[in-house]
């Protein structure tokens, strides 16, 4: 007898976000849905890409920051920092928003989430069903799950 699956019971639902939406709506989407990110669809309602905290956080800091291994010298405060890129709040999530193929069709393995979740650096994996998003799975609740079923198992 197979294990049972576990990323199909956590399987959540999600609103989209669509790519030509302004940076502070989708923020405060993301918000509202108490999810790390969302996923981003185009005209056709096809996958396209998430945005969440962190392409928010890049969007609104100078792009140098990424490169940098330290920060520590930058003597900017952060009102410094959000008043030269309060600008991106009106920009389209699509200028900011993550599109590597990061999703799994709603007939996934546990083995293919966990290999998405540890090759990308993402709090969420949209499910989809021939392009289209029906709904997510965190990394956050991947992990309890996890953990839940190796202590059962020990």
């Amino acid at each position: 007898m197979s294990p049972r699956s576990i990323g199909h019971d956590l399987v959540r639902d999600a609103p989209a976000l669509h790519r030509d939406l302004a940076v502070a709506q989708a923020v405060g989407r993301i918000v509202e849905s108490d999810l790390p990110a969302l996923p981003v669809v185009d005209d056709r309602r096809r996958l396209c890409g998430i945005f969440g905290e962190r392409e928010f956080i890049a969007a609104l800091f100078p792009g140098y920051i990424r490169q940098l291994g330290y920060a520590g010298f930058v003597p900017r405060r952060l009102d410094d920092a959000l008043a030269k890129r309060a600008t991106c709040a009106a920009e389209p999530i699509a200028e900011h928003m993550n599109t590597e193929h990061i999703d799994v069709s709603e007939d996934f393995s546990d083995i293919e989430l966990a290999e998405t979740f540890l090759n990308h650096r993402v709090p969420i994996v949209p499910v989809t069903r021939n392009t289209q998003v029906v709904g997510v799975i965190t990394h956050s609740d991947f992990f309890h799950r996890l953990a839940k079923r190796l202590f059962d198992v020990l």
